[in-house]
């Protein structure tokens, strides 16, 4: 959800990837909150982290206290923020409400970005 916000908002300023430990499928549930606010995130990924390198990130967001357990030179990016959000996974009548605290955070973060 973070990164079709990101693209969204960020269009045409800034450049957003979605990563994790390991590679995953984005979440059916969090296809059909975006969709519910005409975001299509049907295409998106969330590649394995060894995929890419921290020196081509100027920013790097953890979810929900996984910040923990990323490799020291991803957390010592120029932006390192590490969202505890509620995990709508096991929950999925939460959906709406996390999409919209992950668009209020990613319109914030891309704020951000863009003064510093």
């Amino acid at each position: 959800m973070a990164e079709g916000f990101a693209k969204q908002l960020g269009m045409g300023k800034i450049e957003a990837v979605s990563s994790g430990l390991e590679a995953s499928v984005v979440n059916p549930h969090a296809i059909k909150a975006m969709a519910d606010v005409g975001i299509d995130i049907n295409n998106q990924t969330s590649d394995a982290l060894n995929k890419f390198k921290p020196e081509d990130f100027d920013a790097v967001i953890s979810l929900c206290g996984c910040g923990i357990n990323l490799p020291s030179e991803w957390v010592t990016r120029e932006i390192f923020e590490d969202w505890e959000l509620d995990d709508p996974a096991k929950q999925p009548e939460i959906f709406p409400r996390v999409r919209e605290e992950v668009k209020e955070r990613v319109a914030k973060l891309i704020t951000k970005i863009l003064e510093g």
